[in-house]
C-alpha cells in the first residue's frame, strides 16, 4: 500500500470512528437515563419507608424526569449534544477513576502475541476474505496497538463466528478470549462493546459457561475480570436493558451476576479465585438489591469451603459493602443462612475489621 492511500485510509477508519462514537452515544442515553432514574425512585422509596419527608430538590429531579419521560427523552440527539456528553462523562471518568477503589484486574497474565500467532495457526485457511480482513485489523488492534478504529462494523461478527462455530477447537475460542481479555484493559474498549448492543455476541456466549469447557471458563472469567479496569466497560457490565435469549429475557449485568456466582461456586480453584474477583469488583460499583442479594447467597456458600485469606478477604470485603446496598435482606440472610462471618476471626488483621463492619448491620 502506498503512503498516500494508507493516510487516505486512517482518515476514513478515524472519520468512522468519531461518526460511530456520536451514534453510540445517542444510544447509551436512554440506559443512563434509565438508571438514573431508578436510582432516584429507589431514594424516594428508602426514604419513605424510613419515616422521613422526601426533600424539595429530589421531587424537583423526579418531577424534570417524568416530563422529559413524556417529552421524548432519549431520542435524538444533535452533534453538539452528544460532544457535550462526552466530554462530560470523559470528566466523570476521571474524576470517578481518582476516588474509586482499584479493581482487581490481570495485566500480566496473557502474552498477546504468542496468543494471537497460536489463533492464527488454528485458523488459517478456514476464514473468508472478510473474516481474514477482520484477523488483519485484530492484529492491528493487539499487536500494533492502534485505536479501537481499526476494528470495522462488522468485527464482532469475526467474533461470533469464531466463539460459536463448534467445528473449530475450543483452542480458537480460548486463544481469541484471552486476546479480549487484554482488550478489555484497553481505556476504548467500549467503543468495540458498543457494536454488540444488537447482537449481544459476547454476552450470550458468557451466559452459557455452565455448558463450556472449564478452558473456556477460565477465559470468560479473565475477560469479565479485566472488563473493570476501566469505568465505561465496568458500566457496561452493569446494563440493564434487556433482551431475549434462549425464550428468556437477560441483560449485561445478569450475565455478569451468572457469571461470578458459577466461578465462585465452581470446583476448580482458578475459577474461585477469578469469580472472587469479579464479585470484588462488581461490589465497588453501585448495584441494585437483588443483585446484592443473589451474590450475598452464592457468598454465604462459598464460605463452607473455607477460602484462602486473599479470596475471604475479597469476599467479606463485598459482604460489607452489600449489607450497605441492602440493609434488610442481606442482613437476614446472613442471619438464617451463615456461616456467622465472627467464625473467621483471627484468620487476619484485615479480615478482623471487615466482620467488625459487617457485625455492626446485624444487631
Amino acid at each position: 500500500m502506498h503512503l498516500r492511500d494508507k493516510k487516505v485510509g486512517n482518515v476514513f477508519f478515524i472519520s468512522r470512528h468519531c461518526s460511530f462514537l456520536l451514534e453510540q452515544r445517542r444510544k447509551t442515553l436512554r440506559e443512563k437515563w434509565s438508571k438514573k432514574e431508578r436510582k432516584r425512585e429507589k431514594k424516594r422509596k428508602k426514604i419513605l419507608r424510613e419515616g422521613g419527608e422526601v426533600p424539595e430538590d429530589l421531587k424537583e429531579e423526579l418531577a424534570m424526569a417524568d416530563t422529559e419521560t413524556l417529552n421524548g427523552a432519549g431520542g435524538e440527539l444533535s452533534t453538539d449534544q452528544a460532544l457535550a456528553l462526552e466530554e462530560e462523562e470523559r470528566r466523570e471518568e476521571e474524576e470517578k477513576k481518582k476516588a474509586r477503589e482499584p479493581p482487581i484486574v490481570y495485566k500480566d497474565l496473557i502474552d498477546v502475541k504468542a496468543e494471537f500467532d497460536a489463533l492464527i495457526g488454528l485458523i488459517d485457511g478456514k476464514l473468508s476474505p472478510e473474516e481474514q480482513r477482520s484477523t488483519e485489523e485484530l492484529h492491528q488492534y493487539m499487536v500494533g496497538d492502534e485505536g479501537s478504529w481499526a476494528l470495522s462494523d462488522g468485527f464482532l461478527d469475526f467474533v461470533g463466528r469464531l466463539l460459536n462455530d463448534k467445528e473449530l477447537p475450543v483452542e480458537v475460542r480460548v486463544r481469541l478470549l484471552n486476546i479480549l481479555a487484554v482488550a478489555a484493559l484497553k481505556d476504548d474498549v467500549i467503543l468495540v462493546l458498543h457494536q454488540d448492543r444488537k447482537d449481544h455476541v459476547l454476552m450470550n456466549y458468557a451466559y452459557e459457561i455452565d455448558r463450556l469447557s472449564p478452558e473456556e471458563q477460565e477465559a470468560i472469567a479473565l475477560f469479565m475480570v479485566n472488563m473493570f479496569e476501566n469505568i465505561s466497560s465496568s458500566e457496561w457490565l452493569l446494563y440493564i436493558s434487556e433482551w431475549t435469549y434462549n425464550n428468556q429475557q437477560t441483560s449485561n449485568i445478569r450475565v455478569t451476576t451468572k457469571v461470578a456466582v458459577h466461578c465462585l461456586l465452581s470446583d476448580l480453584p482458578v475459577l474461585q479465585e477469578r469469580g472472587s474477583a469479579i464479585i470484588h469488583n462488581l461490589a465497588c460499583k453501585e448495584v441494585f438489591d437483588d443483585v446484592a442479594v443473589e451474590l450475598t447467597m452464592a457468598l454465604l456458600q462459598y464460605f463452607n469451603s473455607k477460602p484462602p485469606e486473599e479470596q475471604l478477604f475479597r469476599c467479606l470485603k463485598a459482604l460489607a459493602k452489600f449489607v450497605q446496598v441492602s440493609t434488610q435482606e442481606v442482613p437476614q440472610l446472613i442471619q438464617m443462612i451463615g456461616p456467622d462471618p465472627k467464625s473467621f476471626r483471627g484468620t487476619s488483621e484485615r479480615i478482623d475489621a471487615l466482620i467488625d463492619q459487617i457485625s455492626t448491620k446485624l444487631r
